[in-house]
């Protein structure tokens, strides 16, 4: 593997980089099993639940907020940091977050420090919006995860233009991306103990003291918050017990294509990962790094899909609840995980469903929520969809919304009950004329 650790140190890359690639990479190679089949589990009948926890204030004094901050949100044709959306009110997720952190301290006399782990691809981005937002903290305010070779399938990287060469390896980088920096060790020098980890999406990742409580009384190092699985949630990893009876757990990436039905099954498979994760930052150390790997096939340019597949080698943060011991997990309410994954969740969240409120907490208005099927053609795309959806329309008496075809939809449109509507054109036409 000359080449890759050639390509690695020019790239500036460390020697720990490069040995935990390297790794990485001859597991990659020799085959091994990277899938977690159905026999080999358990589905979780019961998690302790938060509402049963008790509040422990003091400990949110010695705790530090992390933002996952590396993603683009290509997906939805974005091409800055996901961040930078605008998703209510006129602000984005920074500004939100911003609004927090000052109800936070006005309320409690104290603001918990906020840290983003970017990538070189959201790093100057985040830097300047922060900037222009008047953040300020004694602490950095982000730190970079690594960037390692996209390969073929023996394992060699790919010969390509540098800025499509490196991809990140995945949260599971968010552990070595601390120990390299030296972060966890100034952090601890600082006085803080608890690190409250989620993405940066997540508009329902709000700061609690009985998690870091629950953790301090019983020793336990990695704490995972889960919910309990719906149908918009089937593709998303679930909790598992693995052979030994600790928790694991597996990503549909993990899941071979027989056991696609199981991990399917919401009713077997209960629990499910909201990537809200709280750490210990003492515990935290090198055998941290090994997680299970995730090989993903992707396109070597992101934004056009027929371009060559290649493979990107990536771990997943909460698979540390597998590795490390005394790892738990809590069950928390359905409104502790609020992601903006898609422009239908984005359509959902801003209309009248959910209002902000003086703290910037996002809060439900109604006690149900409408499925929300926009046209992946039309509406996908941040750009598309901004032109087409010139208002979100009431939705507190909608049941459901299906969108096929280019439809103007704007604030005055009225949904009531289940709603489905289709323009055959290519020409948008007006919700109204339809």
């Amino acid at each position: 593997m000359g080449a890759l650790r050639t390509k690695m140190e020019k790239g500036g890359c460390s020697e720990q980089q490069i040995l935990r690639f390297l790794k990485r990479v001859e597991r990659f190679r020799s085959d091994e099993q990277m899938t977690i089949p159905e026999s080999q589990i358990q589905p979780v009948e019961s998690i302790v639940s938060w509402r049963d926890l008790e509040p422990q204030p003091e400990l949110l004094r010695k705790t530090v907020i992390l933002k996952l901050n590396g993603g683009l949100g290509t997906s939805m044709g974005l091409t800055g940091p996901k961040g930078l959306l605008t998703v209510k009110d006129g602000k984005d997720f920074y500004g939100i977050l911003l609004d927090q952190l000052r109800a936070f301290e006005q309320r409690d006399g104290f603001r918990p420090p906020l840290l983003f782990m970017n990538s070189f691809s959201t790093q100057d981005a985040t830097d300047k919006r922060l900037e222009e937002l008047g953040f300020e903290q004694e602490l950095p305010w982000s730190f970079l995860q690594s960037q390692v070779p996209k390969l073929h399938e023996n394992g060699e990287p790919v010969e390509v233009d540098d800025e499509y060469a490196w991809c990140p390896p995945g949260h599971g980088d968010l552990y070595a991306s601390l120990l390299d920096s030296g972060l966890r060790d100034r952090l601890l020098d600082q006085g803080f103990r608890y690190l409250f980890v989620s993405n940066i999406d997540n508009l329902g990742a709000l700061l609690d003291s009985r998690p870091p409580g629950y953790m301090e009384a019983n020793r336990i190092p990695f704490l995972m918050e889960v919910t309990r699985r719906g149908e918009s949630d089937k593709k998303g990893g679930h909790l598992a017990q693995g052979s030994d009876g600790g928790l694991i757990l597996r990503e549909v990436a993990q899941c071979a294509k027989e056991d696609l039905e199981h991990f399917q099954n919401i009713e077997k498979h209960q629990y499910f990962n909201t990537n809200n994760l709280w750490i210990n930052l003492e515990a935290i150390a090198e055998d941290w790094t090994d997680l299970p790997l995730i090989v993903n096939r992707k396109p070597v340019i992101p934004h056009q899909p027929d371009s060559q597949k290649v493979f990107q080698l990536e771990s997943a943060m909460g698979a540390a609840i597998g590795t490390v011991k005394r790892s738990g997990a809590v069950e928390v309410s359905r409104d502790r995980f609020f992601p903006v994954k898609t422009t239908n969740d984005l359509f959902r969240v801003r209309s009248d469903l959910y209002q902000l409120d003086s703290a910037g907490a996002l809060r439900a208005e109604g006690d149900s929520v409408p499925s929300i099927d926009l046209d992946p053609e039309h509406y996908q795309m941040i750009g598309e969809y901004d032109r087409l959806v010139q208002g979100v329309p009431s939705l507190s008496r909608c049941r459901s919304l299906i969108v096929r075809g280019p439809v103007v939809l704007r604030a005055d449109h009225e949904l009531d009950g289940d709603v489905e509507v289709a323009n055959p054109d290519p020409i948008p036409r007006d919700f109204s004329d339809l």
